[in-house]
Protein backbone atom coordinates (compact mmCIF):
# COMPACT_ATOMS: atom_id res chain seq x y z
CA UNK A 1 0.00 0.00 0.00
CA UNK A 2 1.39 3.42 -1.02
CA UNK A 3 2.41 5.80 1.62
CA UNK A 4 0.58 9.02 2.77
CA UNK A 5 2.26 11.83 3.02
CA UNK A 6 -0.26 13.98 4.24
CA UNK A 7 -2.62 13.60 7.75
CA UNK A 8 -6.09 13.41 5.65
CA UNK A 9 -3.91 11.14 3.55
CA UNK A 10 -3.36 8.80 6.35
CA UNK A 11 -6.71 8.67 8.04
CA UNK A 12 -8.92 8.12 4.79
CA UNK A 13 -6.25 5.26 4.26
CA UNK A 14 -6.90 3.66 7.77
CA UNK A 15 -10.31 4.60 7.83
CA UNK A 16 -10.50 2.14 4.64
CA UNK A 17 -7.93 -0.48 6.65
CA UNK A 18 -10.05 -0.55 9.62
CA UNK A 19 -13.82 -0.08 8.80
CA UNK A 20 -14.38 -3.95 8.07
CA UNK A 21 -12.98 -4.87 11.43
CA UNK A 22 -14.27 -2.48 13.33
CA UNK A 23 -17.68 -3.22 11.88
CA UNK A 24 -17.09 -6.58 12.01
CA UNK A 25 -17.07 -6.43 15.79
CA UNK A 26 -20.61 -4.42 15.98
CA UNK A 27 -19.16 -1.42 16.22
CA UNK A 28 -19.34 1.89 14.26
CA UNK A 29 -16.14 3.46 13.11
CA UNK A 30 -16.75 7.22 13.87
CA UNK A 31 -13.48 8.52 12.86
CA UNK A 32 -10.29 8.14 12.30
CA UNK A 33 -7.73 11.04 12.87
CA UNK A 34 -4.27 11.24 12.52
CA UNK A 35 -2.69 14.46 14.51
CA UNK A 36 0.38 16.14 15.50
CA UNK A 37 0.49 16.91 19.07
CA UNK A 38 3.68 18.77 20.30
CA UNK A 39 6.38 16.78 18.82
CA UNK A 40 4.49 13.13 18.47
CA UNK A 41 2.15 12.54 15.46
CA UNK A 42 -1.45 10.60 17.26
CA UNK A 43 -3.55 7.82 14.98
CA UNK A 44 -7.08 7.81 16.66
CA UNK A 45 -9.45 5.66 15.77
CA UNK A 46 -12.89 6.93 17.15
CA UNK A 47 -15.76 4.26 17.53
CA UNK A 48 -18.78 4.46 18.80
CA UNK A 49 -21.84 1.92 19.56
CA UNK A 50 -25.12 2.22 21.05
CA UNK A 51 -24.45 0.90 24.53
CA UNK A 52 -21.67 2.73 26.59
CA UNK A 53 -18.33 1.91 25.73
CA UNK A 54 -15.86 0.39 27.97
CA UNK A 55 -11.90 0.39 27.82
CA UNK A 56 -12.17 -3.15 27.57
CA UNK A 57 -14.02 -3.00 23.98
CA UNK A 58 -11.37 0.24 22.86
CA UNK A 59 -8.23 -2.46 23.90
CA UNK A 60 -9.92 -5.30 22.06
CA UNK A 61 -10.32 -2.71 18.80
CA UNK A 62 -6.63 -1.59 19.44
CA UNK A 63 -5.46 -5.38 19.53
CA UNK A 64 -7.51 -6.31 16.30
CA UNK A 65 -6.41 -3.34 14.09
CA UNK A 66 -2.69 -2.89 15.23
CA UNK A 67 -1.48 -5.79 13.21
CA UNK A 68 -3.02 -5.11 10.28
CA UNK A 69 -1.73 -1.16 10.52
CA UNK A 70 1.90 -2.89 10.89
CA UNK A 71 1.17 -5.12 8.00
CA UNK A 72 -0.05 -2.21 5.60
CA UNK A 73 2.37 0.16 7.26
CA UNK A 74 0.38 3.24 5.45
CA UNK A 75 2.06 5.81 7.68
CA UNK A 76 5.80 6.35 6.75
CA UNK A 77 6.84 8.07 10.74
CA UNK A 78 6.09 6.59 13.89
CA UNK A 79 2.90 7.64 15.89
CA UNK A 80 0.68 6.73 19.14
CA UNK A 81 -2.22 4.44 18.44
CA UNK A 82 -5.25 5.49 20.40
CA UNK A 83 -8.82 3.89 20.40
CA UNK A 84 -11.54 5.28 22.46
CA UNK A 85 -15.10 6.83 21.88
CA UNK A 86 -15.99 10.32 20.43
CA UNK A 87 -17.27 11.01 23.57
CA UNK A 88 -19.16 13.87 25.01
CA UNK A 89 -19.62 17.16 22.56
CA UNK A 90 -18.70 14.88 20.15
CA UNK A 91 -17.82 16.77 16.60
CA UNK A 92 -19.82 16.25 13.12
CA UNK A 93 -17.91 16.05 10.56
CA UNK A 94 -19.26 13.51 8.04
CA UNK A 95 -22.55 13.57 6.49
CA UNK A 96 -23.60 10.55 8.10
CA UNK A 97 -22.92 12.38 11.39
CA UNK A 98 -25.58 14.74 10.59
CA UNK A 99 -27.86 11.46 9.59
CA UNK A 100 -27.38 9.88 13.29
CA UNK A 101 -27.78 12.92 15.11
CA UNK A 102 -30.80 14.50 13.45
CA UNK A 103 -33.33 15.70 16.15
CA UNK A 104 -30.39 16.76 18.87
CA UNK A 105 -29.54 19.96 19.92
CA UNK A 106 -26.18 21.08 18.83
CA UNK A 107 -23.60 23.75 19.40
CA UNK A 108 -21.99 25.60 16.06
CA UNK A 109 -19.35 28.33 15.99
CA UNK A 110 -18.91 29.92 12.81
CA UNK A 111 -15.65 30.45 11.34
CA UNK A 112 -17.00 34.54 9.99
CA UNK A 113 -20.53 35.85 12.05
CA UNK A 114 -23.53 35.41 9.74
CA UNK A 115 -25.51 37.80 7.97
CA UNK A 116 -27.04 38.62 11.78
CA UNK A 117 -23.64 38.87 13.18
CA UNK A 118 -23.60 36.00 15.12
CA UNK A 119 -20.85 33.44 15.43
CA UNK A 120 -22.26 30.84 17.92
CA UNK A 121 -25.66 29.02 17.51
CA UNK A 122 -27.35 25.91 18.86
CA UNK A 123 -30.39 24.72 17.85
CA UNK A 124 -32.04 21.63 17.09
CA UNK A 125 -29.98 19.94 13.91
CA UNK A 126 -32.48 19.30 10.91
CA UNK A 127 -30.08 18.07 8.91
CA UNK A 128 -27.35 18.16 6.23
CA UNK A 129 -28.51 18.60 2.55
CA UNK A 130 -27.53 17.69 -0.31
CA UNK A 131 -25.71 21.04 -1.35
CA UNK A 132 -23.66 20.83 2.35
CA UNK A 133 -26.29 23.61 4.33
CA UNK A 134 -26.88 22.53 7.61
CA UNK A 135 -29.96 23.80 9.75
CA UNK A 136 -30.80 24.56 12.80
CA UNK A 137 -34.13 25.06 14.75
CA UNK A 138 -34.39 27.01 17.95
CA UNK A 139 -38.35 27.48 18.88
CA UNK A 140 -39.64 28.83 15.79
CA UNK A 141 -36.64 29.89 14.33
CA UNK A 142 -34.69 28.57 11.96
CA UNK A 143 -30.99 29.20 10.74
CA UNK A 144 -29.53 27.40 7.76
CA UNK A 145 -25.64 27.61 7.13
CA UNK A 146 -22.80 25.75 4.61
CA UNK A 147 -20.89 23.59 6.88
CA UNK A 148 -17.98 25.04 5.13
CA UNK A 149 -18.13 28.03 7.11
CA UNK A 150 -18.49 26.49 10.46
CA UNK A 151 -15.37 26.15 12.38
CA UNK A 152 -17.33 23.41 14.09
CA UNK A 153 -20.75 21.71 14.32
CA UNK A 154 -20.72 19.09 17.92
CA UNK A 155 -23.83 17.55 19.82
CA UNK A 156 -24.74 19.09 23.04
CA UNK A 157 -24.54 16.38 24.91
CA UNK A 158 -22.63 17.74 28.01
CA UNK A 159 -24.60 20.69 29.39
CA UNK A 160 -26.52 19.24 31.89
CA UNK A 161 -23.40 16.86 33.78
CA UNK A 162 -23.56 18.81 36.85
CA UNK A 163 -27.02 19.82 37.67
Amino acid sequence: MAKQQNAGGAAKTVETLVRPTVEGMGLRLWDVRFEKEGPDWFLRVLIDRDEPLDTDTCEAVSRAIDPLLDEADPIEQSYYLEVGSPGLGRRLTRPEHYEALRGQKCAVHLIRPDEAGRRDLVGILQGLDAEGNVTLTDGGESCTFPVKMAGYVKLCDDENLFD
